[in-house]
């Protein structure tokens, strides 16, 4: 017999007690639109669930930490479930590892329209529309896994759609073992589809605002559309207004365009056409093939500051908040065969190289410093062995740049 369509909202990781990150420094003009960012994210959610075709909402965990977001976080949750409850729309709250159910002070109360499942086990609720079961959500809140456990979802066999939601990380074979309809899951930050996860769908929707550089990409939230013969429908909803972009850049690019500002500023260009209007925070990863190529890249420092100032303060901004020149691996081999204090210091450099810099003790440069704490000391005296070759590429360049007379261009960090 078929049943009833419907139509739901599922969102997760919130974190209304994070502001956005990966910033050496906060430009004047976009303070005030990065400290609300993430607030807004999470209104224009609710909002959307005010909307009279929504019939529930789900919340996959991780929405705020209530002592760290404090009162302002808090109130935000509360007037909306209030406004929620006022429209008669349930809504279902897993919580993950922030948003501990034992965190919730006992003195703001949850409305009677919000389930906020228990640790201790899956508990199932019936959703209903004019006394009619649409459907039934099956929730367990995060014990602290960093995966989620799936038989811990299992219920009774049941002809009516069935939602489960949960905190953590998955995969298909795990997921299909619950045989539910949609799994609203949480816990990830950037947006992923499992295939094969569920009959219907399951999604990790990720955060409404991305926070990082790691985080990169389009963020928001899902509109799960289920129809009377039970197809389920996900659409993606965008509502970030600070995107996130990493742009990965070689010697070649460069070489095509003939200069590396005129590169930069086509991507950006580019970029903002594609991100419909938001501001961007943008991290540049160049790639500098040889020590021929070092010419085309100049200052680093100036080359961020230009980029800062020419597409930073416009409407949209467009802001560099990293900019990385990965060093070249090979320099000419004119330059290593020098009889000079260069080529002395390449060719000690590429053995170094040869060894994977097993060889190397920077605890003698301590020495010569009183300042530096025996803390610091010990760190330089035992490099890990996944720093080594980083530390060695840095230090070549540090070291060609100041032998040939010109600044050291260095990685510039966010």
């Amino acid at each position: 017999m078929p049943g009833e369509s419907f139509r739901f909202i599922h969102a997760s990781d919130f974190h209304l007690e994070s502001p956005l990150g990966d910033l050496d420094t906060i430009p004047s003009h976009l303070r005030d639109a990065m400290a609300d960012v993430p607030r807004n994210a999470a209104k224009a959610i609710f909002e959307a669930a005010l909307a009279d075709n929504i019939d529930f909402v789900v919340f996959s965990g991780d929405l705020l930490n209530p002592q760290s977001a404090g009162p302002h976080g808090m109130a935000l949750l509360l007037d909306y479930f209030e406004k929620l409850n006022a429209k008669k729309k349930p809504v279902f709250w897993v919580a993950g590892n922030v948003d501990d159910p034992q965190k919730w002070p006992e003195a703001a109360p949850l409305p009677p329209n919000v389930t906020l499942f228990p640790k201790n086990k899956a508990v199932a609720v019936p959703v209903e529309r004019a006394g009619r079961t649409i459907c039934v959500v099956v929730g367990r809140s995060s014990e602290g896994r960093s995966s989620l456990h799936v038989p811990s979802f299992r219920i009774d066999p049941t002809d009516e759609y069935t939602v489960a939601v949960g905190y953590g990380a998955s995969d298909a074979d795990a997921l299909k073992e619950g045989r539910f309809d949609y799994w609203a899951l949480g816990g990830k930050h950037n947006r992923q589809e499992i295939e094969g996860g569920a009959e219907g769908a399951a999604v990790y929707c990720g955060s409404p605002q991305g926070r990082s550089l790691e985080e990169s990409g389009a963020h928001g939230y899902s509109i799960v559309d289920v129809d009377a013969d039970q197809t389920t429908r996900v659409h993606e909803i965008q509502c970030d207004a600070f995107r996130y972009c990493k742009v990965e850049i070689d010697a070649s690019e460069i070489a095509a365009v003939g200069s590396i500002r005129n590169l930069l500023g086509e991507r950006i260009v580019r970029l903002q056409h594609e991100n419909g209007g938001r501001h961007l925070l943008i991290g540049w990863d160049i790639s500098v093939s040889s020590g021929d190529n070092l010419h085309a890249i100049g200052d680093a420092e100036e080359l961020l500051q230009w980029l800062r100032r020419e597409f930073g303060s416009g409407t949209p901004a467009a802001w560099t908040a990293s900019l990385v020149v990965r060093p070249p691996r090979h320099y000419p081999k004119s330059w290593n065969d020098e009889d000079t204090i260069l080529g002395d210091f390449l060719r000690a450099a590429e053995k170094h190289r040869k060894n994977d810099g097993r060889e190397l003790n920077l605890l003698p440069f301590t020495e010569e410093h009183e300042g530096i704490q025996s803390t610091t000391a010990t760190l330089l005296a035992d490099v890990p062995s996944s720093a080594r070759e980083h530390i060695l590429d840095q230090a070549t360049l540090l070291g060609v740049e100041l032998l040939r007379g010109g600044k050291p261009n260095l990685v510039q960090k966010s």
